[in-house]
């Protein structure tokens, strides 16, 4: 998925997804430092994404995403975002039931928005 452009991985590139409005969830590692976690919740104050806390150490998500000593990362798609939140959701249902509830709600909110076409004025026919 980092090929297709769905991930942001690191502090910085995380904060630019959110602050852009990309960002669907950020995920922080179970081990990362307490000023890592409060700089990822500062990333969401006023913002839609959902703050996931992972139960993986920050080198679990090294070797899974490919980039050394990373501790945070955002999803910036809906499919990709819930599929993973469902897929935690499976493995610790009291702790990620409720976020993965969420998410399956924004997505399917997603997809009725845009099987529903672009906004158009009332009264303007579409240029055909």
């Amino acid at each position: 998925m980092r090929r297709a452009g769905r991930l942001e991985i690191g502090e910085t590139a995380t904060g630019a997804a959110v602050k852009a409005g990309r960002a669907r969830i950020v995920c922080v590692a179970a081990d990362a430092a307490e000023n890592a976690r409060k700089r990822a919740q500062g990333f969401l104050t006023g913002r839609r994404a959902l703050y996931v806390e992972l139960p993986y150490t920050k080198e679990q998500l090294a070797g899974a995403l490919g980039k050394s000593g990373c501790s945070m990362a955002a999803c910036t798609d809906f499919g990709l975002s819930g599929a993973f939140m469902a897929a935690l959701a499976e493995a610790e249902p009291d702790r990620y039931g409720a976020l993965a509830e969420e998410m399956r709600r924004r997505s399917g909110k997603a997809a009725y928005r845009k099987a529903r076409g672009p906004k158009r004025k009332p009264g303007r026919e579409p240029n055909e």
